[in-house]
């Protein structure tokens, strides 16, 4: 986004912090860790299942994907779906793809559900790795079953429903939302597509038994797979100012209508709070009685800031650019 002449200037000549605070934060803390009960409930309805689309954020292409995913639904067919990729900075697209391929993933396609962007491309794509896998013996039997997994808040549901709107000019067969947990359990079977007919397998969200540090942590609570309140809304929109900084991205600052960027969150959400008009009041004891002041609402603020960034009100941002930093210098 284009910023300001002034603000340019003073964003050109900050300092922005070259690390984030992480020392005392426990991201096991955040996260209800290793969701056995829905892991075990895929594992048991995988011998229905021909192929596997997992489901993930755009924004972290390279972190945060469960990898007992892997090891637990053994060695079906997978398709790896990049979602929200009108919220994801994708100059490095390919980047991206060449890491995963080193990866052993070399079946990736990047979707917006919102728009159903590169929908069209899934079906063909799954048949075709179902047909040329060495375990397809399907006789007479000419349906496809295909299991959806990701961690929580990916878009699954919305993948699901985009499919069968596509191709079957039908409604939600899934329930979606903007918070983690929507789908609780593995679902009967959707019809999404006619020919060839195909059926989808809405499963929850499940995490990591571990995740890996506690930026990663970060990047996970910022894409919403996890309560806001668990990691603290003022300390993810702490992490996010710093992201947004140290990769140059300032649409905050006209988003907002912000003097200059500012790598003091304090300061940024206390100028976000008046701007919206985001203030409580505070009783205040003095030396004659206590007294009722205003004051900015910080966290009213924090919320409204990661809301904007999550429905890509700051900018299409890439959270995962450090990841792929180190991925070129090796």
């Amino acid at each position: 986004m284009r910023l300001f002449p002034h603000a340019v200037c003073n964003a050109a000549r900050a300092a922005w912090r070259e690390s984030f605070p992480l020392g005392g934060r426990d991201p096991a803390r955040w996260f209800p860790g290793h969701m056995a009960k829905g892991l075990k409930k895929m594992q048991s309805s995988l011998k229905l299942v021909d192929c596997i689309i997992e489901v993930h954020d755009a924004r972290i292409p390279l972190s945060g994907r469960n990898p007992l995913f892997q090891e637990t639904l053994g060695l079906k067919p997978h398709l790896l779906v990049l979602n929200k990729m009108d919220l994801a900075d994708l100059r490095e697209q390919k980047k991206i793809l060449q890491h995963l391929e080193g990866e052993g993933l070399k079946n990736v396609i990047f979707t917006n559900c919102v728009k159903d962007e590169n929908i069209r491309q899934i079906i063909p794509t799954v048949t075709e790795l179902i047909e040329s896998s060495y375990r397809y013996h399907r006789g007479e039997n000419l349906e496809y079953c295909i299991m959806v997994i990701g961690i929580p808040n990916v878009g699954k549901s919305s993948l699901i429903n985009s499919i069968r709107r596509l191709h079957l000019r039908k409604g939600k067969a899934s329930r979606v939302g903007g918070q983690p947990g929507v789908t609780r359990a593995v679902m009967s079977r959707i019809q999404v597509c006619e020919r060839p007919l195909v059926f989808l397998l809405d499963t929850p969200g499940v995490l990591a038994p571990r995740i890996e540090s506690v930026e990663m942590g970060l990047k996970l609570a910022l894409c919403g797979t996890v309560l806001d309140h668990l990691v603290g809304e003022e300390t993810m929109a702490d992490y996010l100012l710093y992201t947004l900084n140290r990769h140059q991205l300032f649409g905050y600052v006209q988003h907002y209508g912000l003097d200059s960027a500012c790598d003091d969150v304090e300061s940024v959400l206390k100028r976000v709070a008046l701007k919206l008009g985001k203030t409580q009041k505070v009783k205040v004891l003095t030396g004659t009685g206590n007294v009722n002041i205003m004051q900015p609402n910080y966290a009213a603020a924090a919320g409204h800031f990661l809301r904007a960034f999550r429905s890509g009100l700051l900018g299409p941002v890439m959270l995962d650019r450090d990841v792929l930093a180190c991925c070129v210098d090796r």
